[in-house]
């Protein structure tokens, strides 16, 4: 982010009769996502089940990993309600031997906020693209500020899915996202990406079943599902545990994988297991998510921060 670009627009607010801010929301860098439990449908069994994947294989040929970013400040506020300065960043690196490189990349910066606050610095020349709030209900700061987030986190994932696909386009190889496939059919239809999710606000099961699903052992991972619900397009989904939970947390070390809904991918999901294994980050990494992260999504994201 441009600290200097925040700070202009802070002036141009006050120009304006806005009210400067220079607030910078907690945890700023990740999604906003609600807890709760989406139903699933059993594919590989009748009931939920956990396999061993067998020892980490490194991935068999060439690889790339795409990740997202989002910063943001609020600037103003119009009355009661904020106006938010975002800088959004996407990109592909991929991976050919043991070498890393950017072969996709690209950032955006939104300014985000009720219509007449955007009409009130539109003649400012701020640089910015514009996205504005819904104004259908009277300006309330916190409610404005959630719906803000949302708007951040759709502008992200928009970015994201424009840059895979323009991956796509151009390359066979494999790609994996960090997050769901489910944002994109012609993601979720793809036979060689996946999705991998290392936050579980979205839990599959509840119950015993949860219990259970939350107690996978390490180097085991469940039986193929398919959630249910209200995404864009049906994949096929399983658990696997990165590294052993116990005397830690429930969560320590597992992810969820997305990948497309064939035949073709229960068959492989052991595989697929086997070499998310072997792009663990090492214990040693300075991250506290270290524990779900992949080598190559970490990368990615280091890569694009320290571009910011």
């Amino acid at each position: 982010m441009s600290a200097g670009t925040a700070a202009q627009l802070r002036k141009a607010a006050a120009a304006c009769g806005l009210t400067p801010a220079s607030w910078v929301p907690e945890a700023s860098d990740g999604r906003a996502e609600q807890a709760t439990f989406r139903p699933v449908r059993l594919i590989e069994a009748d009931a939920l089940g956990f396999l061993p994947v067998g020892l980490a294989r490194p991935w068999p040929g060439p690889v790339a990993f795409l990740d997202g970013v989002q910063r943001y400040q609020i600037v103003a506020y119009a009355g009661v309600s904020p106006v938010v300065w975002a800088e959004i960043a996407a990109a592909v690196r991929e991976r050919v031997g043991r070498r890393l490189r950017t072969v996709e990349e690209r950032r955006r910066r939104v300014l985000v906020g009720r219509p007449e606050a955007l009409a009130a610095l539109r003649g400012t020349d701020h640089g910015c693209e514009e996205a504005a709030l819904p104004s259908d209900e009277p300006p309330h700061p916190i409610r404005d500020f959630t719906l803000v987030r949302r708007t951040v986190d759709a502008e992200r994932g928009r970015l994201e899915v424009e840059v895979g696909h323009r991956y796509r386009m151009a390359s066979p190889h494999w790609l994996v996202v960090d997050g769901s496939l489910a944002q994109s059919p012609q993601w979720a239809a793809d036979q060689r990406m996946l999705g991998v999710m290392k936050s579980h606000a979205s839990l599959p099961f509840t119950g015993t079943d949860l219990e259970r699903y939350l107690r996978l052992p390490a180097g085991f991972r469940t039986t193929v599902f398919s959630p249910a619900g209200d995404e864009v397009a049906p994949v096929y989904s399983w658990a696997l545990r990165l590294w052993p939970w116990e005397g830690r947390d429930l969560f320590h070390g597992l992810i969820r994988v997305e990948a497309a809904p064939t035949d073709e991918t229960v068959a492989q999901a052991g595989e697929i297991c086997r070499w998310l294994l072997a792009e663990r980050v090492p214990v040693s990494t300075p991250d506290p998510r270290w524990d779900r992260l992949l080598y190559g999504i970490y990368a990615v994201e280091e890569f694009l921060k320290a571009r910011g």
